[in-house]
């Protein structure tokens, strides 16, 4: 296999995370999500919810998230993107690891950046327009459709500020990445088959 970890960008319900589910299991390989939060979990001693909310996302000041961080790892620390600084570095390391021990699919965090020196990655991102992920997020995950919109637009302006921060580009910008797949045009299957086909050379 020529490509042997995948990153999937993804904007919030553009179904990226199924699109990655699917190419992973087609290849035979791990995905990895969830399960970078756990891991931060377990080895940098932040609260779990804490990475959800800010492994991701631009930090938001005074959070309640931040001062359950702050108890359980960083007493007496008053400086929130130290301890977001904190997180992404250790994020950074794991995934590098991951990307050591053997193929994989890695979902969001910044993976296509902290890997862009590795010559065996490709780099995906998936995006949709705003009616099919609002259809996505109240079908999938039960949201109410009033609401929805300005929710999403919400996370992707944090995302945006997040990836700019820690990586000096700008998120969603098509010369970041080595495919951008639209699944409100192709639909989520046919897009994980065409990402399949580009890594598995076909």
């Amino acid at each position: 296999m020529k490509y042997n970890i995948i990153t999937i960008s993804r904007e919030y319900g553009s179904g990226g995370r199924t699109v990655g589910e699917i190419v992973a299991k087609r290849l035979g390989i791990p995905l990895y999500d969830k399960e970078v939060v756990d891991a931060m979990a377990e080895e940098c001693g932040f609260s779990h919810d804490f990475i959800e909310e800010v492994g991701e996302y631009a930090s938001v000041t005074n959070s309640f998230l931040f001062s359950i961080a702050v108890s359980s790892r960083l007493e007496g620390t008053t400086n929130l993107m130290s301890a977001a600084d904190q997180l992404y570095a250790c994020q950074s390391n794991y995934i590098r690891e991951l990307a050591e021990k053997g193929p994989c699919v890695i979902v969001g965090r910044c993976a296509d950046y902290i890997l862009r020196e590795r010559d065996d990655v490709l780099d995906a991102f998936i995006y949709a327009d705003m009616d099919f992920r609002v259809k996505h997020m109240t079908e999938v995950y039960q949201q109410p459709e009033y609401a929805v919109p300005k929710w999403l637009k919400d996370r992707d302006n944090r995302r945006k500020v997040y990836y700019k921060h820690y990586t000096g580009r700008n998120w969603g910008d098509p010369q970041n990445y080595d495919v951008c797949l639209c699944t409100s045009r192709l639909g989520i299957e046919k897009a994980a088959d065409m990402l399949y086909s580009i890594i598995a050379g076909e």
